[in-house]
């Protein structure tokens, strides 16, 4: 945001810190309060953007891809490449970071294959992956949901769609947690491309009934390199933010005891519960980048030329201007998936594989309850995603036979 001259501009509020991680909901608050809509802040230090968290301002911006392109070439130019955010927000030949018609054809290409997802097939896989998981842990009478149920039920499953072997996908996933944690982000950047490439290499030999399989056979006609960043994109929207979709929600019917007693007597739907999650605590908080080419005016305020402009989810869905009946469980109008051009195109898929295994997990373990005290979780610090350090459950252990 630009100031009158000789005016200093206002302070910006830090979003890569551990404070703002532990409430971020007290912190929209006050940046509601002080700047309105749109807020400055910092991805990281040095590293500013414009936070926007008025829902309807976020509506126009997601659908404007003229005035907001999500290409950042300009903007990473002034970036050193040691930038702990930066291998989150660079640019790509993928659908994520593409503008025109570039990204008409990435889109194309990841809309085709993922929609030949069989939703049947899908559904036995979670509930084979999710019984096999649980059985690890079960005679343990105790488990981290994070680490033991939510990740590798998100790495399997995601695995199994993308034809990884275990190998490649274990490298794609330690990249992949080093940029979201913006620790170690440029070595996890290059672990995460040579997986990939790997990857995209494996099916071209060897193809089957798979999402890269489908990538390579396209009339959009991919090259590797091209391949490669797809699968990087699907796996950023596939392990980190799924695992913490099913994380975020067992947390909530852990620590809310009524809901959690409606959902087990069939009054309400694990959807429900995905949903009130997607509204409240979105895995993806902040994110669906987009770069300016020209400064541009929202609302009377004057926004720069090439620099980042950051969709809260969390705090749009929670908007006080939406009035009382827009949020909750009972409507599905978040953005907690986008909207416009860059909507997801995996939402069925991610609602199936996070329902099917939270209700398999409800149903084995009916008797689960938190093993330390709310105040005791931690969430992790970063200016993009909503992610417990863990979740310790204790239950009932299977006597023994």
């Amino acid at each position: 945001m630009t100031t009158a001259p000789g005016i200093a501009p206002p302070p910006r509020i830090a979003l890569y810190e551990a404070t703002f991680a532990a409430d971020p909901h007290a912190a929209y608050a006050a940046m509601r309060a002080q700047y309105g809509p749109l807020v400055p802040v910092d991805l990281a230090p040095g590293v500013p953007a414009t936070l926007v968290i008025g829902y309807d301002q976020a509506r126009r911006i997601l659908n404007d891809e003229t005035r907001f392109p999500a290409d950042p070439r300009m903007w990473q130019q002034t970036i050193p490449d040691t930038c702990p955010v930066r291998p989150m927000m660079e640019w790509r030949p993928n659908a994520l970071r593409a503008a025109g018609d570039a990204h008409s054809r990435y889109r194309a290409a990841n809309t085709a294959a993922l929609g030949d997802v069989d939703q049947h097939r899908l559904h036995t896989l979670v509930q084979q992956v999710t019984a096999g998981t649980i059985t690890e842990f079960r005679t343990a009478g105790r488990a981290d949901l994070l680490s033991q149920f939510a990740w590798p039920i998100s790495f399997r499953v995601l695995s199994a769609l993308l034809g990884c072997p275990d190998e490649i996908g274990r490298r794609i996933a330690d990249g992949m947690a080093k940029i979201f944690d913006g620790v170690n982000a440029a070595s996890g950047n290059q672990i995460l491309g040579q997986a990939a490439a790997d990857l995209v290499a494996l099916r071209r030999r060897h193809p089957g009934r798979d999402i890269t399989s489908r990538l390579i056979a396209h009339p959009s006609r991919l090259d590797d390199t091209e391949l490669a960043h797809q699968l990087v994109t699907l796996y950023g929207a596939g392990i980190e933010p799924l695992t913490n979709l099913i994380t975020n929600t067992l947390l909530r019917l852990l620590q809310d005891e009524d809901f959690a007693a409606t959902v087990h007597a069939a009054g309400a739907s694990v959807r429900e519960a995905l949903d009130t999650v997607l509204y409240r605590d979105p895995p993806l908080a902040n994110f669906c980048i987009s770069y300016p080419p020209h400064p541009v005016n929202v609302d009377g305020l004057q926004l720069p030329a090439h620099q980042p402009v950051v969709i809260s989810m969390t705090a749009c869905n929670n908007d006080p201007a939406l009035g009382e009946t827009s949020g909750g469980s009972g409507g599905r109008a978040h953005l907690s998936w986008s909207t416009g051009p860059h909507a997801c195109p995996a939402r069925s898929d991610a609602y199936l594989i996070a329902e099917t295994a939270i209700t398999h997990l409800l149903d084995a373990l009916p008797e689960m309850d938190l093993a330390c005290p709310p105040g005791d979780l931690t969430w992790r610090p970063g200016p993009f995603h909503r992610a417990l350090t863990h979740l310790p459950v204790h239950f009932p252990a299977p006597a023994a036979v």
